[in-house]
């Protein structure tokens, strides 16, 4: 096992977690963003999994936030706005009215201290970054440490802790889109996904949410037992049309399985299973990705990379009921997402 530096454009550092099977993760210092991962298929064939593109410059605007860290809040904020204790927020509106992934000075855009690390058994990287009270419009002086991890077993895991001097909403996540295919041979089309969850939060034209929740029963977004994506792409009900047919939902997840997340490309054998202590996630199928973007292999397309994006809901600082991103002043924020990567059986 082993870390390797590289230095990039001559301002930024890239680590490599290379584990004993061969598996490696790349990330920069810039971001926190992971910009590769070599995974084997079911013959040994180690091949990306993850957008990335082919020039380390691009990910200085990155308007798809490939493999970023996200926060403070990870998703939309409706209107850009929300009220603590009685006291209006404004924060950064860089989604039209509405407010996305920490806004456009966002993690995804700063600097994060690295310290790489060895076990006896893993390879890692320690991320920390003090986000400064009004950073964003956000309050409270928060210090933020990001942890990822490679074991030998080809699980890779992020580690999230945080603190905070006040109140302040808080959900942190990464925005890798995966393509279990390798090296972006296939859309994601054929990829076979399993979630365990009943519910989704509706969203409106703009991709906000509603507040309402939508039972998956009879739905194109029923993921309890494995379906491909292709089919949600195709249907032509309401909430996959907003969504620029395909999905960007919030899943809640029921709790009822070990694995949240079951994915699985049969061509290349790779099977991909999520376990994480967040109470759901948004998966987005990258309905909206442009085309034409220089990656490392090929050029970007719509449906090429599929989004985990594990976390509490922004929607609960607008209607009640939904999994809450509040963290108290004094306590710590403190949530796991494992990914484990083996073979289809």
């Amino acid at each position: 096992m082993k870390v390797e530096t590289t230095d990039i454009l001559g301002k930024w550092k890239e680590y490599t977690l290379v584990n004993e099977q061969g598996m490696s993760v790349s990330v920069i210092n810039f971001g926190g963003i992971i910009t590769e991962m070599l995974v084997p298929n079911r013959n040994g064939k180690l091949e990306n999994v993850v957008i990335g593109f082919k020039n380390y410059a691009d990910y200085e605007t990155n308007p798809n936030y490939f493999g970023a860290l996200i926060g403070r809040v990870a998703g939309r904020i409706q209107g850009g706005e929300f009220v603590l204790n009685g006291k209006t927020y404004s924060l950064d509106h860089n989604d039209g009215d509405n407010h996305l992934h920490g806004g456009a000075s966002g993690f995804h855009q700063v600097i994060w201290n690295v310290d790489p690390f060895q076990t006896s058994d893993t390879v890692g990287l320690k991320l920390t970054h003090k986000s400064l009270d009004g950073d964003g419009g956000y309050p409270g002086n928060l210090d933020v440490t990001v942890t990822y991890i490679l074991n030998n077993d080809n699980q890779f895991t992020i580690d999230y802790a945080a603190t905070s001097d006040q109140v302040t909403p808080i959900t942190l996540t990464n925005h890798s889109y995966f393509n279990l295919s390798g090296d972006l041979k296939n859309t994601i089309h054929h990829h076979h996904i399993t979630i365990d969850s009943e519910e989704i939060v509706k969203l409106d034209e703009k991709l906000i949410p509603t507040g309402k929740l939508m039972n998956v029963f009879n739905t194109s977004f029923d993921f309890r037992e494995s379906r491909s994506l292709r089919e949600g792409f195709n249907d032509k009900s309401e909430q996959n049309t907003v969504a620029g047919n395909g999905y960007d939902h919030y899943f809640i997840f029921n709790k009822k399985k070990e694995n949240a997340v079951t994915v699985s490309d049969e061509k290349s054998g790779r099977l991909l299973m999520i376990k994480t202590d967040q109470p759901g996630m948004v998966m987005y199928t990258s309905n909206m990705l442009e085309d034409g973007m220089e990656l490392k292999e090929g050029f970007s397309e719509k449906y090429l990379g599929v989004c985990f994006e594990t976390q509490a809901s922004p929607a609960s600082l607008h209607y009640p009921g939904f999994p809450s991103v509040i963290l108290k002043a004094g306590e710590q924020y403190k949530k796991q997402t494992v990914f484990s990567f083996s073979i289809v059986r």
